[in-house]
């Protein structure tokens, strides 16, 4: 018997952890930290519902911190098995596990100095170190080829699309028929995005774990760089600078990529553009040498010049020094940095130091969580509060959905067309209760699926 609890990303879009029980074994998919409003974020700080010595092996989808990024205080807390993911993932977590652990204590040093904690002293949630230590768990393994777990149990991943490296995980039971698989989906990815290869289509599983952070919305259909290109012409005009919180992993190549296109082709200025992530900029060339990931499109670009994901005018900032002195620009430039979300990171810094100036613009080019402060900003919010202090924004805000990583309500139908069989069961997950249920009903309608949509904590036999 094979049993699976949902011990995250449940009523949420972040904390992805699921926990399979299969003959004498288990495996934990994916090891996420919850982002978003405290009570969601306090759930990192628990105990995790699972000893460490009842696993006995975790499976990564992809690198973002929302799937991986509790591995550090896991490894603190007595777990020492392998971690599989694939080789590009592993190669993206020895950048964002460390900056993860040097971001907790950055963060725990501010707050102590100005006292701004209910817990005294503020403590990190892990430190660098621990994320280093925990990076000696990964073991690279390629897609498409199964690994064995005994007993008649594997492992398999298969491309995602969604970011570099990014999987779903196919966990494969000893039984036959079309029924013999769990299928986690992780976050699927787009069809004809730049950069990287499609998501793999599936036929078949038994039981589906399927993400639904955009459930009952669709992305724009208007060009993104048409859109960039007109924001970035406006605020320039303006004098301005543009600022784009940005994923440090998979959105900012995006970016970058787009921009350098937009050049080609001369239809914006050769501005000055800043990426203001250490971690971002360490990614590019990871991005660059996975050719192995890249679609036709990049494939040619890239034999035929330097990455593609290099505009010029193009400077990796990585001092804190340097980052400080951008506050010092006055001539419009494009400002990249983390987080996504705006909750932590050096882009709080140039939101503090630039929201308020009407010549500015903040672009947002992924999901912006219930609860993150880009979600306020997006939302219309006059002001935001960054480091105790009131902010008010003046900036014009835009949101450009066509970036999005994640596939949108239909490209998500669309993808479970594939199926020769339904599953006997489909579980959402990895969504705001609203989404959720506007997929759920969607699925059901159309395919006529039998859906459900767990609970934090839930079990369930397969």
């Amino acid at each position: 018997m094979t049993r699976l609890q949902f011990l995250g990303a449940t009523g949420t879009v972040t904390g992805s952890r699921f926990f399979l029980r299969h003959g004498k074994g288990t495996t934990l998919v994916d090891c996420g930290l919850f982002q978003g409003p405290r009570a969601i974020r306090d759930r990192n700080w628990e105990p995790f519902p699972v000893p460490t010595d009842e696993i006995d092996r975790i499976v990564l989808t992809h690198a973002h911190i929302d799937h991986t990024g509790f591995l550090p205080r896991l490894a603190r807390q007595g777990y020492q098995g392998p971690v599989w993911a694939t080789p590009a993932t592993c190669d993206l977590l020895k950048l964002l596990l460390p900056d993860g652990g040097h971001l907790q204590e950055e963060e725990a040093r501010w707050h102590n100095r100005h006292r701004s904690t209910r817990h005294k002293p503020a403590l990190p949630l892990f430190s660098e170190e621990d994320a280093r230590q925990s990076l000696a768990l990964l073991r690279p393994y390629p897609y498409d080829k199964i690994l064995d777990l005994g007993e008649g149990f594997g492992v398999r991943f298969v491309r995602a699309g969604h970011i570099l490296g990014s999987a779903l995980v196919e966990f494969q039971l000893p039984e036959t028929g079309p029924h013999a698989t769990v299928l986690f989906s992780g976050d699927l990815g787009r069809p004809g995005r730049p950069i990287l290869k499609d998501p793999a289509p599936i036929n078949h599983a038994g039981t589906l774990i399927l993400e639904s952070t955009y459930g009952g919305r669709h992305h724009d259909q208007e060009d993104p760089e048409a859109t960039l290109e007109r924001i970035i012409n406006r605020t320039a005009g303006l004098g301005g600078m543009t600022l784009i919180p940005a994923f440090a992993i998979g959105r900012t190549q995006l970016v970058l990529y787009l921009i350098d296109q937009l050049q080609r082709a001369d239809r914006i200025p050769r501005l000055p553009i800043f990426v203001d992530s250490p971690m971002a900029s360490s990614a590019v060339p990871i991005h660059c040498d996975h050719t192995e990931e890249h679609d036709l499109d990049m494939r040619a670009l890239t034999s035929g010049k330097d990455c593609p994901i290099t505009p010029e005018n193009l400077k990796m900032t990585r001092s804190v020094q340097e980052s400080k002195d951008l506050n010092n620009l006055t001539m419009p430039s494009i400002i990249i940095s983390a987080s996504g979300m705006a909750v932590g990171g050096r882009i709080v810094h140039h939101l503090r130091h630039r929201l308020d100036d009407s010549r500015n613009a903040v672009v947002f080019v992924g999901h912006q969580a219930q609860g993150t402060r880009g979600r306020h900003i997006q939302d219309g919010a006059r002001e935001v509060t960054i480091y105790g202090k009131k902010i008010p924004v003046r900036a014009s805000i835009y949101t450009v959905t066509g970036l999005s990583a994640h596939a949108d309500h239909q490209e998500i139908l669309t993808w479970l067309e594939h199926f020769d069989y339904p599953p006997r069961h489909t579980y959402l997950v990895h969504g705001e209760p609203q989404a959720s249920e506007a997929l759920a009903a969607a699925i059901k309608e159309t395919l006529g699926w039998e859906v459900s949509i767990p609970a934090f904590g839930d079990q369930v036999e397969i």
